[in-house]
C-alpha cells in the first residue's frame, strides 16, 4: 500500500493512499457476502444468492460502496501509522468508487495533525535521583543462595518437618489416585498451601488427612504421608567454596564480584527511573496539549494489547478482571490515564529530537544493531529488505532522552520533597488550575 504525504496550511496534511488490487478484491468479496446474508431476494434463501443475481438486483455500485465503507477507515489508519502521522481529528475522505476489483484503487484523506509542543529549557529542571548502595544483607543473601545450591542433604529423624527441609511424600486421594515418592523442598511453593502445611506437622512415617480447595471452588481430600526427610547442611563459606562454585580463588573476591554485579543492576534501574522522571518533569514544564483523538488511538492500542496478552494465556478477560477485583470501568480509566501520559512523553521527546536536529544514519543503525548482538548478515538483510523507519525513530528518540537526562540537574530525593512541601503562590495557582481542568475519560 503506497502513500504520499502533502503538507497543507494550518498544520494539515493530505494523505494519498494507494490500495492494492488484492485488498480491493478482498473488500468486495466481504461486502458481497455480507449483503447476500442481509438482502432479501425472492426465490433465494439468505446467504445463498448467486453473485450475478445479487449484482443484477442491487447493482455493482452498492456492493462497491459497502466494500469501501467497511474498509476505508482501516486502510487509512494503517497508512497513517506507516507514514508516522498522528491525526488530531478524524479525516475528510475524497474518492471515487472503484470501477473494478482487479485494479489498484486510491483515496485521499485531509486532516489536522498533532502539533508538537515547545519544550521547556530542560537544563534548568531539577530532577530527584536516588543514590543507593547494595546493602550487606543482600550480598549475604546471594551468598547463602549459592551455598544452598551446593548444600548436602542429610537425613533427619526425631523432629517434624520445617521450612527449608527436603521432604519425600506420598499423596493418596480417597478414590485411590496417588502420587508417591514426591520430592519437594518445603517453602518452594510447589505444593498447595494446605498440603504443605500438613507436611510440616509430620515426622517421618506419619500421615495426615488434608482438605484443600481447587481453583473452581470444589473441595478435595488427600492423605499425606512423610516417608523421608532431609535437611540442607550448607558448606562453609571459605576460599575452598569460592573455588568450587566460581572462577575466583577467595571468598572475598567472590563477594566483591557479587557486590559489583548487584550494584550494576541497581545503578541501571536508578538510571532508568531517572530518565523517566526527567521526561515527566519536562512534560510538566512544557505546554503539552495532546489531541483527544491521539490519546484515544493510544488507549485502544493499550486495550487491545491487554486483551491479547490475557487471551494468549488462555484466560477469559472477564474472569481475570473479576479475580483481580477490577471493573472494566476501572481498567478503562487506568489505561486512558496511561495513554495520556504515554502520548505526552512521546510528543515532548520528538520535539526535543527535532530541536536538537538529531538524525540517525544508516551507519548509526548498523552500529546499534551490532551492539545488540545481531550478526552482520542479519543486519545487512534488515537494512536492505525491511522498513527501517521505526528502528531509526526509536534510536532517535532514545538519543533525545539521553541528552535530556544528561543535562537536567539531578538532586537528592529528600531535597526535592522538601522543596515540594514549601508553599508558594504559583503552586496554589497550579492547584486551582488543576481543579478546573481535571482530566476525565472522554474529556
Amino acid at each position: 500500500m503506497e502513500t504520499k504525504v502533502e503538507q497543507l496550511d494550518g498544520g494539515r496534511v493530505r494523505l494519498t493512499v494507494g490500495v492494492p488490487a488484492h485488498d480491493v478484491a478482498h473488500a468486495v468479496s466481504h461486502a458481497t457476502h455480507d449483503l447476500a446474508e442481509s438482502v432479501k431476494i425472492p426465490g433465494f434463501r439468505k446467504g445463498k444468492v448467486p453473485m450475478p443475481v445479487l449484482v443484477s438486483k442491487i447493482g455493482k455500485e452498492r456492493i462497491y460502496s459497502e466494500a469501501i465503507d467497511t474498509h476505508l477507515t482501516g486502510w487509512f489508519w494503517s497508512a497513517a501509522n506507516r507514514a508516522r502521522l498522528r491525526p488530531a481529528v478524524f479525516p475528510n475522505f475524497d474518492f471515487e468508487l472503484p470501477s473494478s476489483d482487479t485494479e489498484e484503487w486510491q483515496f485521499t484523506a485531509e486532516f489536522a495533525v498533532q502539533q508538537l509542543p515547545t519544550p521547556a529549557d530542560w537544563s534548568s529542571l531539577e530532577v530527584p535521583k536516588l543514590d543507593v548502595s547494595v546493602p550487606e544483607t543482600v550480598v549475604s543473601t546471594n551468598l547463602e543462595i549459592l551455598q544452598r545450591g551446593h548444600a548436602e542433604l542429610v537425613p533427619v529423624e526425631g523432629r517434624i518437618a520445617k521450612f527449608g527441609d527436603v521432604a519425600v511424600v506420598d499423596i493418596v486421594a480417597p478414590e485411590g489416585a496417588a502420587q508417591r515418592g514426591l520430592v519437594v523442598e518445603l517453602g518452594s511453593d510447589r505444593l498447595i498451601e494446605e498440603i504443605e502445611n500438613g507436611i510440616r506437622d509430620l515426622a517421618v512415617g506419619e500421615s495426615h488427612d488434608v482438605s484443600y480447595e481447587l481453583a473452581d471452588g470444589s473441595k478435595r481430600l488427600a492423605t499425606v504421608t512423610l516417608t523421608a526427610l532431609y535437611e540442607k547442611v550448607l558448606p562453609p563459606l571459605d576460599d575452598a567454596f569460592a573455588k568450587a562454585v566460581s572462577e575466583f580463588d577467595s571468598v572475598d573476591t567472590l563477594k566483591a564480584d557479587i557486590t559489583d554485579s548487584l550494584q550494576s543492576d541497581v545503578n541501571a534501574e536508578i538510571e532508568d527511573r531517572f530518565r523517566a522522571a526527567a521526561i515527566d518533569a519536562l512534560v510538566k514544564a512544557s505546554d503539552v496539549e495532546a489531541s483527544p483523538l491521539v490519546v484515544d488511538v493510544r488507549f485502544r492500542d493499550l486495550w487491545n494489547n491487554f486483551l491479547e496478552s490475557i487471551q494468549s494465556r488462555g484466560i477469559d478477560p472477564g474472569q481475570y478482571l473479576s479475580m483481580s477485583g477490577v471493573t472494566p470501568e476501572d481498567l478503562e480509566r487506568r489505561l486512558r490515564a496511561e495513554a495520556t501520559i504515554s502520548v505526552g512523553r512521546e510528543l515532548v521527546i520528538e520535539a526535543v529530537a527535532d530541536k536538537l536536529g538529531i538524525a540517525v544514519s544508516e551507519e548509526d543503525l548498523r552500529s546499534e544493531l551490532k551492539e545488540q548482538g545481531e550478526s552482520d548478515e542479519d543486519i545487512e538483510d534488515f537494512i536492505a529488505n525491511r522498513d527501517t523507519s521505526a528502528a531509526r525513530e526509536h534510536l532517535r528518540f532514545r538519543r533525545a532522552v539521553e541528552r535530556i537526562a544528561a543535562e537536567v540537574k539531578p538532586i537528592a530525593p529528600e531535597l526535592a520533597e522538601a522543596r515540594e512541601s514549601i508553599w508558594t503562590p504559583d503552586k496554589e495557582q497550579e492547584q486551582k488550575g488543576a481543579e478546573t481542568k481535571l482530566w476525565t475519560p472522554g474529556s
